[in-house]
């Protein structure tokens, strides 16, 4: 277990593995918003047919030939694949910072 214990006023103790999303909950900010920056435009990335747009002024093609789930990017100058959900709405941090990698000083994750 990790996390910080935290006690009550009433003696109870309880442990909080994330103290830093709670606070921020308890402050009226509920949990933080991630989107892609795109660097040399500043425009934030809010769909697929944006993205799919810049990733094609960078060199990246659609692939088709994988899961019929996903929405993939393939350059034919390296081995990296990028692999997006489908539905834009499962779109997170984790497949942003995939393309962030991938795309070195083009995107940017910042909380909204």
């Amino acid at each position: 277990m990790s996390g910080v214990w935290v006690f009550k006023n009433n003696g109870v103790m309880r442990l909080v593995e994330n103290p830093a999303a709670e606070s921020n909950e308890k402050n009226g900010g509920g949990p933080r918003r991630k989107v892609l920056v795109h660097l040399p435009s500043g425009q934030v990335v809010n769909s697929y047919s944006t993205l799919e747009q810049i990733l094609k002024e960078l060199g990246w093609e659609r692939y088709y030939g994988g899961d019929r789930d996903l929405f993939q990017f393939h350059k034919h100058s390296s081995i990296d694949l990028i692999s997006l959900p489908r539905d834009f709405s499962k779109f997170n941090s984790v497949y942003m910072y995939d393309i962030v990698i991938k795309n070195p000083n083009m995107f940017h994750v910042r909380d909204m």
